[in-house]
């Protein structure tokens, strides 16, 4: 593994373990300190830099541009998971817990990397927008929601008018906020024929609006490969149970592993699924008939909805009455 280059990424800094030599570098977090480590592994790899494999963790916009560099140069990495990598550590009985020393341990971790994980990373400048615009979105909608709160808290009372007139129109500057954000995004996809395309598979489900077609294209679009098991589990929907001896033993419930933006963005569309889309509402009642609580049935829903979509998007097709996803993955 003398090939592996352990990377720990850090706001400002990237700390570095060259395999070969042992040797233990600190650079700048950016495209400057990056070309400049590519030069140093230039220099003790020389031709054998193609088969440079770059190792680290997803540490979100801190990593993007290190991603980033790797797809622009064609640099082979394996981007572990968090979790995978923190388990790994605690296996080898690493007991000191700093930059330099995660740098070291990450350079070792390859053999945990499945054959499909060790490649040049996809970066997609569309997609990217689109996520950035997504957290935007929640971020504003999340503030309005206080806002709202606030407001009505000074309202039930009779407190200040100027800051129930002040909240109202702030109230009313985030909405209009909220919308031209969604109008970006949707520009975006509208300028891009196969989003576009895809985006009205999607959104063809009766109960899957702008909000729910935009999270889940993007989700189908940041992991191509994935399949419908993993797709359910990227939305944190898969089940999970704990169980131990005697006494230790739970029941099934959502792993909640994935992002919640997903979750959230889809659960009114359920509400809607459910009472308007004849093929969900047989699905939810029958779960109901057989004694499920109301929110495991329309957590079921969801996971159908997400598995029904991604057929769609997957085989290019529009959601039909009885819409069957099990025959649509055979054709994957």
């Amino acid at each position: 593994m003398d090939n592996c280059i352990g990377i720990d990424v850090s706001k400002a800094s990237i700390n570095v373990h060259i395999s070969k030599n042992s040797e233990d570098l600190e650079f700048v977090n950016s495209v400057q300190g990056f070309k400049s480590l590519h030069l140093k592994l230039k220099k003790i790899y020389k031709k054998e830099i193609e088969d440079n494999i770059f190792i680290f963790e997803p540490t979100g916009s801190y990593s993007e541009t290190l991603r980033k560099y790797c797809y622009q140069q064609k640099i082979i990495c394996f981007i572990i998971n968090p979790k995978q990598f923190s388990n790994y550590a605690k296996a080898l009985g690493v007991e000191v817990k700093n930059d330099i020393e995660d740098a070291r341990v990450l350079s070792k971790a390859l053999p945990l990397a499945k054959s499909h994980q060790i490649r040049v990373p996809m970066y997609d400048e569309d997609v990217e927008r689109i996520k950035e615009l997504m957290s935007y979105y929640k971020f504003t909608t999340k503030q309005t929601t206080q806002q709202k709160n606030h407001l009505e808290s000074l309202t039930s009372k009779e407190g200040d008018l100027f800051s129930i007139k002040e909240l109202k129109q702030s109230i009313k500057e985030s909405k209009a906020k909220e919308q031209r954000i969604l109008d970006q995004i949707q520009m975006l996809i509208d300028n891009n024929p196969k989003y576009k395309k895809a985006y009205a598979n999607i959104t063809s489900i009766k109960g899957v609006g702008q909000i729910g077609g935009i999270v889940l294209l993007h989700l189908f679009l940041k992991y191509p490969e994935a399949n419908q098991r993993q797709i359910t589990s990227l939305a944190g929907l898969n089940p999970i149970y704990k169980q131990s001896g005697t006494s230790v033993q739970s029941g099934y419930k959502i792993s909640k592993a994935g992002s919640s933006m997903y979750r959230g963005s889809l659960f009114m569309g359920v509400l809607t699924a459910v009472r308007f889309e004849p093929t969900f509402q047989t699905f939810f009642n029958r779960l109901i008939a057989k004694g499920k609580h109301t929110t495991i049935a329309h957590i079921a829903v969801m996971r159908k909805i997400i598995i029904t979509a991604h057929s769609l998007y997957k085989n290019d097709k529009k959601f039909e009455q009885n819409f069957n996803y099990q025959e649509a993955k055979m054709t994957e």
